[in-house]
């Protein structure tokens, strides 16, 4: 490149109307060595850490919120919910989470270490319950059974007849039915 200075000042590139340089590094597509498998298992493992309430609230605390491109990448991490992401994913919760984190008065609230806990504690009961939950949807109800037919009722009660026995000779004892007359001094 020959730089010529004018009679008015200036300065004249003629090497380079010449010559164009050859297209910089930055104009070239670029490559990624791995074909993205690196900047897939990073935001593979980002969007599972959002299943924990415990990072949601250190990011909140450290005000990742506030900033707008923050917001966008959350916005932009959506696309792990399509079909073909989703298969990677083993926490699902961070789905939940993720979705929740589009709302601005979600990412407020999980600044407080209150919220955070009730985040916490919610998540423990599901997973607590979930099997059990789980088993009520998935297995088969049985059919209701028509109401068995009343029992009959019970047969009348004969009347029972109770024969009289007769006092057997040389016994003291009074008999079913007849009392002793007691004897009374008058004094």
């Amino acid at each position: 490149m020959v730089a010529n200075v004018d009679a008015a000042g200036g300065f004249e590139l003629q090497a380079l109307a010449e010559n164009p340089p050859a297209s910089p590094p930055w104009h070239q597509k670029f490559q990624d060595p791995d074909d993205g498998r690196q900047r897939f298992l990073l935001e593979l493992e980002f969007v599972q850490l959002l299943a924990n309430p415990t990072y949601i609230h250190h990011l909140a605390q450290n005000r990742y919120f506030d900033d707008e491109a923050f917001v966008g990448y959350l916005k932009y991490l959506l696309y792990w919910k399509q079909p073909e992401y989703a298969k990677y994913i083993m926490y699902p919760h961070a789905f939940f989470f993720l979705d929740m984190l589009q709302s601005a008065n979600f990412r407020a609230a999980m600044a407080h270490p209150a919220n955070k806990e009730i985040a916490h504690r919610q998540q423990f009961y599901f997973w607590k319950h979930y099997r059990n939950n789980r088993l009520k949807q998935i297995l088969p109800r049985p059919l209701p059974e028509a109401p068995a037919p009343p029992p009959p009722p019970p047969p009348a009660p004969t009347p029972v007849v109770v024969a009289a026995t007769a006092k057997p000779e040389g016994s003291t004892r009074a008999g079913a039915g007849e009392r002793r007359k007691r004897k009374y001094a008058n004094s």
